[in-house]
């Protein structure tokens, strides 16, 4: 395509029977992006994947790659490959031949997909490992083996269902940034599910977020987390209150409301200790819950308890007026 663009979604829907997962929903992805899908647990972002895969059939609208309608091709003939949240590997195949399975299944003779295996088990760090089973390995070993599986047919788009979802949290943050890595290194668009505000964030240069089939708001990581548009997202992205003030809704960063001598009337709640800032969260008169966000030192200069009465205040600059 002239513009860049490398994926659209055009009034893509899937329904299953009567119920509907996804609802006519809209997006364009430009190449080379890290494009993260969230949302909470029966939003259609799965789905929608998995619509784009081809593992799943489109009920209306159309997937465009590159120009064209693959809606109704096979998974191998799209372009895209799917990277499955179990791994899904052959246990009886080393990890070299798991690599190579899909060459095999092509015709490819045994020592030039043995070729294009090792290059990339080079690529996830996993050469050492190429005659172990699955079995021999790590949650985060058989996940590497997943991911070069995935790449070897050199996909125009990597999608990705929940990949880091069955690791230990130490390992989720390192494989994270491995993930990041490998993406700027190969170039081509990842699209991730997660339901994980943090993973989005750290992964995605794009952020999709989903709620009840439809996508709820879209754009650069950065702008979605700051500048939320429905009460849905700031709540859900997290770090942010949800406040009515004047019967308007705003949304306001947890780290810009402060205690002043003026300000919203309101009672602490409870107070966590996070290490370099104290969590503090008060109920207004109205019964709106603020959390504000102190740093450590700042604190501690005058301590607060739960049942103490404060003023909420914050820069007015700072409040963000949300879409009903």
């Amino acid at each position: 395509m002239t513009d860049g663009c490398d994926l659209e979604l055009i009034n893509l829907t899937k329904k299953y029977g009567d119920a509907l997962a996804v609802d006519q929903i809209n997006a364009r992805f430009d190449a080379g992006k890290y494009v993260c899908l969230l949302g909470p647990s029966g939003c259609g972002k799965s789905s929608t994947l998995r619509m784009i895969a081809g593992h799943e059939a489109v009920t209306g609208g159309s997937v465009v790659l590159d120009g064209f309608d693959v809606s109704h091709l096979p998974p191998a003939k799209r372009g895209t490959a799917m990277m499955f949240q179990n791994y899904a590997l052959f246990p009886h195949l080393t990890v070299r031949d798991n690599v190579a399975f899909s060459l095999r299944m092509k015709g490819e003779n045994k020592s030039s997909r043995h070729a294009i295996a090792n290059e990339l088990l080079e690529l996830v760090d996993m050469t050492a490992l190429a005659d172990r089973l699955p079995s021999q390995l790590s949650g985060g070993q058989q996940q590497r083996v997943a991911l070069a599986r995935a790449l070897v047919t050199k996909p125009k788009v990597l999608l990705l269902d929940e990949p880091l979802s069955a690791l230990d949290p130490f390992l989720r943050i390192r494989m994270r940034a491995e993930l990041k890595k490998l993406q700027r290194e190969l170039g081509i668009t990842f699209i991730h599910v997660t339901h994980g505000q943090d993973e989005a964030l750290a992964l995605g240069d794009e952020l999709v977020v989903m709620n009840n089939a439809v996508i709820e708001q879209s754009g650069p990581a950065r702008e979605v987390w700051s500048a939320p548009k429905t009460e849905f997202v700031a709540r859900f992205m997290g770090g942010h209150n949800v406040i009515t003030l004047g019967g308007t809704k705003v949304a306001l960063r947890a780290d810009d409301v402060t205690f002043g001598k003026t300000g919203l009337a309101a009672t602490i709640t409870s107070v966590e200790y996070q290490g370099n800032h104290v969590a503090l969260t008060t109920r207004t008169e109205a019964g709106d819950e603020v959390l504000a966000l102190l740093a450590d030192t700042t604190f501690f200069d005058t301590p607060k308890n739960p049942g103490d009465a404060v003023l909420l205040a914050w820069d007015e600059g700072r409040l963000h007026r949300l879409q009903a």
